[in-house]
């Protein structure tokens, strides 16, 4: 499967959920069999070999797609999720995205130093959420940190960059314009 045959499941939704946000809608592409599989297969071909032991997938697209890899990978998954949503003890990393600020939490045992962590979200845009998932997944001194995306938004600024020593894969590149 191509990318543009990938591209062409993916709905865009202008002005959601503010105006002036154009949306990259991926529960278009999740609901067609072949393009999920497609979708994980190449997430997973792109960290075999890793040594992957933890996927952290970020609420709640990036829960979708990161236990399937998690599986394949014969990782465990661990969610990041916003503030209220995990029950025991948290972590959390306060971050700046495109229309306003915001949280996201991890449990406080989710990870420990021998683990190896990639961490999935299914869009990478101004970089905030992703920079706090990386902010809050190092504060567990892990062995590495991966980040992987579904799509990146590639004429979005970078707000909030991914660090440089954390090695970043995107499925797909796409423009808002």
């Amino acid at each position: 499967m191509t990318d543009s045959q990938l591209k062409e499941h993916i709905r865009i939704v202008p002005d959601y959920p503010v105006k002036g946000i154009m949306f990259f809608d991926v529960t278009t592409l999740f609901k067609d069999a072949e393009c999920f599989e497609e979708v994980v297969k190449r997430i997973t071909d792109a960290f075999k070999g890793k040594g992957i032991t933890k996927v952290a997938g970020i609420e709640s697209r990036g829960f979708i797609t990161g236990a399937a890899v998690a599986a394949r990978l014969g990782a465990g998954f661990v969610p990041i999720r916003k503030p209220g949503k995990l029950p025991a003890r948290v972590v959390s990393e306060k971050y700046t995205k495109e229309y306003g600020t915001d949280s996201i939490e991890i449990h406080d045992d989710a990870l420990g130093p021998d683990d190896v962590v990639l961490i999935h979200d299914d869009i990478l845009a101004t970089g905030g959420t992703a920079s706090a998932a990386v902010r809050l997944v190092k504060g567990f001194h892990p062995k590495a940190v991966y980040c992987n995306f579904i799509i990146n938004i590639t004429d979005c600024p970078r707000t909030s960059p991914i660090p440089e020593d954390v090695e970043t894969v995107s499925i797909l590149d796409m423009a808002e314009n």
